[in-house]
């Protein structure tokens, strides 16, 4: 029977989110003024069904919920959301929604296409680097996600700045300087997690492999993501990249972050594999 209410908690998280991006596409091209707070609560309601689904694995794995595809992008679908709700409430984006969770729904849609069974974790991932290395990685990837959503708010709005159309969906999205600020905000935030991951990661690999590197491919995609984003912040910093160039690069880095997931993942096979 928990198996079962486990499935029946993934199930209606995976319908909450369709809901709340449903809401969020009536918000935008329908301009109705409840539909960013209903897909917000649905937002919300998925989000405690999830909870419940990953700690229900937690407690019957004996570990983070990772170790394959469908615990993986749901818990990068989690991680997702755990920034969207901070963001949301400190900010009130109000059309964030509406960017947010079409990515949401769409990872844990593919989620639920890969076999669910818990697995035992192997004898080299049973190590306190485990923990601290996922978390790093997943939230680091969270944030990018999240740079890429306000990323493609800002391309909308600068479009619409730019033909002077004052539409109802530009007075409803933030000012340029809002969402490039915020966009900033992630990179910033995303890229130390993801040095944290790499650097506790290769600490790991060391002690279970006794190497540093290993060219596996999923590290070398890791560094490539994070020399991009290296490159964001540089070209920021130093020539003054902001605004829709900077916009763009957050979209190109979440590509990659999604090909370093997904691809090198079901593609090139290595010791980061989860199937």
């Amino acid at each position: 029977m928990q198996i079962e209410f486990n499935v029946l908690c993934f199930e209606l998280a995976l319908t909450f989110y369709f809901l709340a991006t449903i809401a969020g596409f009536i918000e935008l091209f329908k301009s109705k003024k409840t539909s960013s707070k209903i897909a917000l609560y649905l937002s919300l309601s998925g989000f405690v069904f999830h909870t419940i689904n990953i700690i229900i694995r937690y407690f019957e794995g004996g570990h983070i919920p990772v170790t394959n595809m469908h615990e993986a992008t749901s818990f990068f679908s989690w991680c997702i959301l755990i920034l969207f709700f901070f963001h949301e409430f400190k900010y009130k984006l109000g059309l964030l929604s509406s960017f947010i969770m079409p990515i949401v729904f769409v990872l844990m849609f593919s989620a639920a296409i890969f076999p669910r069974e818990i697995k035992v974790l192997s004898p080299v991932l049973q190590s306190y680097w485990f923990g601290i290395h996922v978390i790093f990685a997943f939230l680091g990837d969270a944030a990018f996600a999240m740079a890429c959503g306000i990323g493609i708010m800002y391309l909308i709005q600068e479009r619409y700045v730019k033909s002077k159309n004052l539409s109802k969906l530009f007075m409803k999205l933030p000012s340029l300087q809002t969402l490039d600020d915020i966009n900033y905000h992630l990179i910033t935030l995303g890229f130390p997690l993801l040095t944290l991951a790499m650097i506790t990661g290769v600490i790991w690999a060391n002690s279970a492999w006794g190497s540093y590197w290993r060219w596996d491919p999923k590290e070398v995609w890791s560094l490539i993501t994070w020399l991009i984003y290296a490159l964001v912040l540089h070209l920021r910093l130093t020539v003054g990249w902001r605004g829709k160039k900077a916009a763009i690069l957050s979209i190109v880095g979440f590509a990659i972050v999604i090909f370093a997931f997904f691809g090198v993942t079901l593609i090139l096979k290595g010791q980061h594999t989860f199937m």
